[in-house]
């Protein structure tokens, strides 16, 4: 923690009014009163530091917010006035847990005016959230009769205060503590669902991270003990961060090691430790300053929509509740007491180093109430080998401490409490699932060659150095894809060319002479980067179709020159496989090929070793490059036909909206009739092509790509080894002749043609 900081005026400006509300507040506190009485002086208190016309607290009381101290409405409102959450200024605070700062209060759309108040007098409004364990249990708020925009400083002070007020109102039993505390234990078997993150199947028992720190005490005595306490909880914080980025079972590389870096930078982030000392300033004790500090923090969260920069926010949140139970000296978390038994863990959310606390050998599983296929600690566990449900709902409530908890990541299911059928199909499944595996394993060595003798190509799509075991354990021909935006999406800062060199070079060590395609980074859109911003920070409508993969490394060609270099230095003496997503117009791809050419010309005259062969290749996603193949083609060594993205654009469905996942099938006519004109053209021109998606990964799917020429599927390496198995039962001729039957005839979809079909020729499909 800084100790030779720089005062902030503003930041001082804040920390003195809080304290001077605080010192008085302390001394309501302490007096002999009942809680209203202490109330309805708080009000005047915070009105008169505040130069305020009007300060009121509303309570949440039987699931209503009702007003229960003010200063300048009319008294008669008192215990009379009441809104629910979500309505009105004060309940949309207690329901999204904001702050609102307005000049002109009518003009918000969710203001309702209650006449009994006499507030038609009042403009301007500030009003923030009163918060306990998480929960908003009420809302302070201040208002004057002249329009005007509240200064900051104002509202750190009230942001403060309420932190005070939430003790005193829980301390007086004046509120509805979070009825998820205190509930009727759940007994029955139960089934959520949630976010796929790590596939896999485990059995354990239900384990919780952490009990919540409750903060007993706000107001600091003595101010500068406070602020020691803090120094020193950050200084064994940081110890504890360095032992286990030293301890990491991943190596000195990889994107587990640079996971740790990132998080490690935040622990001794200035910004963060400054916002404390600040906290401490205003009167807090070394608890309360932390929570309040990490309260900021939760509020910026609900109010980004980008994930990416939610997950970092999440390792400040971890961090924040590391620092908390220190200073408070509660340090047993699951990972401090011990995992007695197989266990599945239970969390919020999670840091990466907190995963990194607990025995492998006994941790089976995750379930995290919030969590993205982004996010640090599911990068950590899918190289740990655990596998993770995310966004499950309601934990706390439907499982108790101990249930035994069956995790099938691959079906989307946690069974809580199972009964004895669900356990049952469960270890079939698993049984089978592990007997399938052995299956698979057996055919690592033998080629993808169908019953007639045709050769198919099954590569792997990687994103991750640790994903290239998987080349050994499938026995697959290459890798053709590898996003390299991972390691883009893992750092918080720009990966410098330097690294993204180490990070190709390693890949094409690992894979051992079988060939790499690497796409050139597909960042934007979901996949934003909170280190790289549009210049007019405009926001996307529709970010799947917008300023995203090779529009914006071409806008942005020193990201694309860097690249460039990294990956021709990384494959020198060797073949480069290079391949650019979302091309909709051949120029695209001529900017592209021009941009490495000359990076490769700049290389040459510096004498750098290069590739003795670079291949360009490009994706086909946008169903208008297939009008121009006749242009493109000739300027491609390969193309492939990316299935996830092409679906979503032809039937004009976000893959992203679940009313739309499962509308539009695969195997539709529109679909296949696509991807076989395609390849009908690139037959012509003799380019190869191939798909790469989840289309080509499931068995079905994935034959009737074959049957419509495709001879290469680069796929999830988990379906290697069921499409092998697929493609050795198949006879690959009688498929095509089908299909081509099938694509001439009046079916809308080929699902039940196909698989009746497979079952009586004997074609293996799971």
């Amino acid at each position: 923690m800084e100790t030779n900081r720089r005062p902030d005026p503003s930041a001082s400006s804040a920390a003195a009014a809080a304290r001077k509300i605080l010192i008085r507040l302390h001394e309501v506190m302490a007096a002999r009163t009942h809680a209203q009485a202490k109330l309805n002086k708080v009000v005047e208190i915070i009105g008169e530091e505040l130069s305020s016309e009007v300060c009121s607290v509303y309570l949440l009381r039987e699931g209503m917010l009702e007003l229960f101290a003010t200063r300048g409405l009319k008294q008669e409102a008192v215990h009379v006035t009441r809104l629910a959450p979500g309505e009105g200024l004060v309940g949309t605070i207690a329901q999204n847990v904001e702050t609102l700062n307005l000049e002109e209060a009518s003009g918000h759309p969710d203001f309702a005016y209650r006449p009994e108040t006499g507030e038609e007098l009042f403009h301007s409004f500030a009003g923030v959230p009163i918060v306990r364990r998480e929960k908003a249990i009420g809302a302070l708020c201040i208002q004057h009769v002249d329009p005007r925009a509240y200064q900051e400083v104002e509202i750190e002070a009230l942001q403060t205060v309420a932190m005070v007020l939430a003790e005193l109102i829980s301390n007086a039993g004046l509120v509805d503590e979070n009825p998820g505390e205190v509930r009727t234990v759940e007994t029955g078997a139960t089934i959520l669902s949630g976010l796929q993150l790590v596939m896999g199947m485990a059995r354990g028992h239900a384990v919780f991270h952490q009990p919540r720190v409750t903060i007993e005490h706000t107001v600091a005595e003595d101010i500068e003990v406070e602020r020691q306490r803090v120094y020193s909880a950050f200084a064994k914080m940081r110890e504890q961060i360095d032992r286990m980025t030293g301890q990491a079972e991943f190596g000195v590389e990889g994107e587990s090691r640079e996971v740790l870096e990132t998080y490690k930078m935040f622990a001794y982030d200035e910004g963060w430790s400054r916002r404390i000392n600040e906290a401490i300033d205003a009167g807090l004790t070394a608890e309360a300053a932390i929570e309040r500090v990490q309260q900021r923090t939760r509020m910026r969260m609900r109010q980004i929509d980008d994930p990416l920069l939610q997950d970092r926010m999440h390792d400040l949140e971890d961090l924040s509740n590391r620092l908390l139970r220190i200073v408070a000296g509660q340090l047993g978390t699951a990972a401090q007491l011990g995992l007695r038994q197989d266990t599945i863990l239970i969390a919020r959310n999670l840091g990466p180093a907190e995963l990194l606390e607990y025995d492998r050998r006994r941790l089976k599983g995750l379930i995290l109430e919030e969590g993205s296929l982004t996010a640090h600690v599911t990068i950590v566990a899918r190289a740990m080998g655990v596998p993770v449900l995310g966004r499950v709902k309601n934990t706390r409530a439907l499982i108790n401490d101990g249930d035994l908890l069956l995790l099938d990541v691959n079906q989307n299911r946690l069974y809580i409490r199972p009964s004895v059928p669900m356990d049952e199909a469960f270890e079939s499944g698993l049984a089978m699932t592990q007997k399938r595996r052995a299956a698979y394993a057996a055919l690592r060595d033998k080629p993808a060659e169908t019953l007639d003798g045709e050769r198919i190509e099954l590569m792997v799509n990687a994103g991750l150095r640790d994903d290239i075991g998987a080349l050994d354990v499938t026995g697959a021909d290459g890798i053709g894809l590898f996003r390299t935006e991972f390691q883009f999406l893992v750092s918080a800062t720009l990966p410098q060319r330097e690294r993204q060199q180490r990070l190709y070079k390693d890949v094409l060590d690992a894979a051992g002479g079988k060939p790499v395609i690497f796409r050139t980074v597909d960042i934007g859109g979901d996949k934003a980067l909170p280190y790289l911003r549009k210049t007019d920070n405009d926001q996307e409508e529709n970010p799947a179709m917008g300023w995203r993969a090779i529009r914006l490394s071409l806008e942005r060609d020193g990201l694309l020159k860097a690249q460039a270099r990294a990956l021709l230095e990384a494959a020198a003496g060797r073949t480069l496989n290079v391949m650019f997503p979302m091309i909709s117009e051949p120029w695209e791809l001529a900017q592209a090929k021009a941009l490495f050419r000359e990076q490769k010309e700049w290389l040459d005259r510096r004498d750098r070793k290069l590739p003795k062969l670079v291949r360009y290749g490009a994706m086909l996603e946008v169903p208008a490059l297939a009008e121009t193949l006749d242009f493109l083609l000739p300027e491609l060594d390969f193309l492939s036909i990316g299935t996830n993205d092409l679906t979503q654009f032809l039937f004009a469905a976000d893959r992203a909206n679940p009313k739309l996942a499962e509308r539009y099938d695969w195997l539709s006519v529109a679909i296949l009739r696509f991807i076989s004109r395609v390849v009908r053209t690139c037959g012509e021109y003799e380019v190869p092509v191939g798909v790469c998606g989840e289309m080509g990964g499931r068995t079905l799917e994935a034959m009737a790509l074959l049957g419509i020429g495709i001879r290469r599927l680069s796929i999830t390496p988990a379906s290697v080894g069921p499409v092998k198995a697929m493609v050795r039962t198949l006879d690959l001729a009688a498929l095509t002749e089908h299909c081509t039957d099938l694509l001439k005839g009046g079916v809308p979809n080929l699902r039940e043609p196909l698989a009746q079909w497979a079952d009586e020729n004997g074609v293996e499909l799971s």
